[in-house]
């Protein structure tokens, strides 16, 4: 999956508006303009078509945990350079404020059920033995069950 993805599906799930989008860009310590998110959200054959990278994405992600569970007291977290789908996953279950069983669950609504020791194996250390990564399916599927239980 791409950002650009990720950011639509997020913004569709709670009926973000540009104003909220630029919002959390800045609580996540990044400014932004309208114009940068509107070409962030088109279609890949539009012209005006532009690539959210990692860190940008990072960026939006800590905006969202700070949005959802307030900022918290110290230096904010630097944005990661590099995102893979793992960081992502547990980003949105920080932000999300999700237990195991919570994501089972918005798994189950989309279809796709799964395993807690399957689950628990994408937030371990990447050296770990039991580390899995997170394909871009089960990230798909899990960004699908949120739109299903947060947008009415």
């Amino acid at each position: 999956m791409t950002n650009n993805d990720i950011l639509r599906r997020i913004r569709y799930t709670f009926s973000f508006n540009d104003s909220r989008i630029i919002a959390l860009f800045a609580s996540g310590g990044q400014q932004v303009t309208r114009g940068q998110i509107s070409d962030w959200l088109k279609k890949e054959e539009d012209p005006a078509f532009k690539t959210c990278n990692d860190k940008q994405m990072a960026t939006f992600l800590n905006g969202l945990i700070n949005y959802k569970r307030g900022k918290k007291e110290g230096p904010q977290p630097q944005p990661e350079k590099r995102l893979t789908n793992n960081i992502i996953l547990l980003k949105l279950k920080i932000a999300l404020n999700l237990k195991a069983e919570d994501i089972l669950k918005i798994m189950e609504l989309a279809e796709f059920p799964m395993g807690k020791p399957e689950l628990s194996a994408f937030f371990r250390k990447p050296g770990h033995t039991h580390y899995r990564s997170c394909k871009d399916q089960i990230l798909r599927n899990f960004l699908k069950g949120m739109q299903l239980k947060y947008h009415p």
